[in-house]
């Protein structure tokens, strides 16, 4: 359940995080233990100023300020650290353009994200998790994160370019955007110097990422040339026009694929891996969730007419969302002087909001540190950003794939419960992994099969 926050009056005045280091600022702390660094920050005030090098940022502990900054994009744009490096991989497509051009893209981008896709869009998923689910054995060890991330991979690939692609090239590009993706977290936390050095690291990113640009750029122009709409992403991108007639360029299509490509798989692995992990710490939910998915599912892989009646797993990735948001960090870029908070802030300043943060506020959430999927009951998962719940941002930026990302989220893990209980392996630490996506590291599971178990009656909470 929520606790009312504080209000900012209530709130202390701005203060400068302890720690920093000449010329260093805050940076050794961010790279040796960010996310214990940052949950320090509430303590001084809804507002803490923290030294990125020499740079001062910004980063907002309390939920109106949250709220705030992510409903004024136009003050609060897209920049920053995380932005400049994630830029760096997928261009100026939706989730990093400048707030000057996310208008006309997401005009042209949200066709895609339309309910009557989906059912088209779960049958890829269902394919995928039977095939992944069916190729584990009894007892036989899973390093869950890695084969979670290649199954949305995959899902994420088939969802762009539909049938046109055979099982070999969809596995040959998933890996390569495997590498790119996995490297993101060295590129943003080290110098720009340290990233073009020829060391074995930087080449195997920078091949990877020429290929997957190589593909991506041949695929629109056979697309452009074939003129036939293939059913997929990629030609409803190439389909779709704006008020005035005008369509995306090329290049603008090029960096939607890659920015879809980006978020639509590691976010979703981490939310499922996760989730799985929490569910093999608590055996009575983990037992829940089950006798629903076998309730509904009667034995066969979760489809769109499914979902609405998931409502247990529903709130266990609610849930899951709240104490590992995939997305831990967002960063932004003050436009024009401004006030936030009572402290006035100049235009450039980088402003920080952590949603891993906000989530373990006790101020937002009681027992914030808790796996209790009961306090989303009647509470739904349209949540606005001033409740402080912000896994998908919020404003005009709020994620376009968030029900893409659910679905996929809920469907899949339905079909995995209600097949197997995932056991964790016995004296396996695992340990939070913050790159780009907050991802769990050695997540090693043990799937144990229900096919000869007897089915039990579901509850809830």
């Amino acid at each position: 359940m929520y606790r009312k926050a504080t209000t900012m009056s209530e709130s202390r005045a701005l203060r400068t995080a302890p720690g920093a280091l000449p010329l260093l600022g805050h940076s050794v702390k961010l790279i040796r233990d960010p996310l214990g660094f940052l949950e320090s920050l509430p303590a001084h005030g809804g507002l803490v100023e923290i030294r990125l090098g020499p740079v001062p940022g910004y980063v907002v502990c309390h939920p109106a300020l949250c709220h705030q900054v992510l409903v004024d994009d136009q003050t609060f744009d897209k920049g920053g650290p995380v932005i400049d490096a994630v830029r760096e991989l997928v261009g100026d497509g939706l989730g990093t353009c400048a707030h000057t051009a996310h208008r006309r893209q997401r005009r042209l981008t949200q066709p895609a994200f339309h309910r009557r896709r989906f059912p088209g869009y779960t049958a890829v998923m269902a394919d995928e998790v039977d095939s992944m689910t069916r190729s584990w054995r009894e007892g036989e060890r899973v390093e869950l994160f890695e084969q979670l991330q290649r199954l949305t991979l995959r899902v994420v690939t088939r969802a762009l370019f539909g049938s046109t692609q055979s099982p070999d090239q969809v596995r040959r590009i998933s890996n390569d955007m495997a590498v790119a993706v996995g490297s993101l977290i060295w590129r943003i936390v080290l110098p720009r110097t340290f990233r073009v050095l020829p060391v074995p690291a930087n080449r195997r990113y920078t091949e990877a990422l020429a290929r997957v640009h190589t593909f991506i750029d041949q695929m629109i122009t056979d697309y452009r040339h074939g003129g036939v709409d293939h059913g997929d992403l990629l030609s409803m991108l190439l389909a779709s026009r704006d008020d005035d007639g005008r369509g995306l360029s090329d290049a603008e299509v090029h960096d939607q694929v890659i920015t879809f490509f980006v978020a639509g798989s590691e976010t979703v692995a981490a939310a499922l891996s996760w989730t799985i992990h929490l569910l093999g710490r608590h055996p009575e939910i983990e037992h829940q969730a089950a006798a629903e998915a076998q309730a509904v599912l009667s034995g066969h892989t979760a489809s769109w007419e499914d979902l609405p009646r998931l409502p247990i797993i529903q709130r266990i990735v609610t849930e899951t969302l709240r104490l590992y948001p995939p997305v831990w960090i967002m960063t932004r870029v003050v436009t024009a002087d401004t006030e936030l908070g009572g402290c006035a802030i100049s235009a450039g300043s980088i402003i920080v909001i952590s949603p891993y943060v906000l989530h373990r506020n006790s101020d937002i959430f009681a027992e914030p540190h808790r796996f209790d999927p009961g306090r989303w009951l009647g509470q739904g998962t349209n949540l606005r950003p001033n409740t402080g719940y912000v896994p998908f941002g919020g404003g005009a930026r709020k994620c376009i794939g968030e029900a893409f990302s659910l679905t996929e989220t809920v469907l899949v893990l339905a079909s995995i419960l209600n097949r197997w209980n995932l056991r964790p392996v016995p004296g396996i630490r695992v340990r939070l992994r913050p790159a780009p996506t907050l991802v769990p590291r050695s997540l090693a599971m043990l799937p144990i099969s229900r096919n000869d178990r007897k089915r039990t009656e579901g509850g809830g909470w």
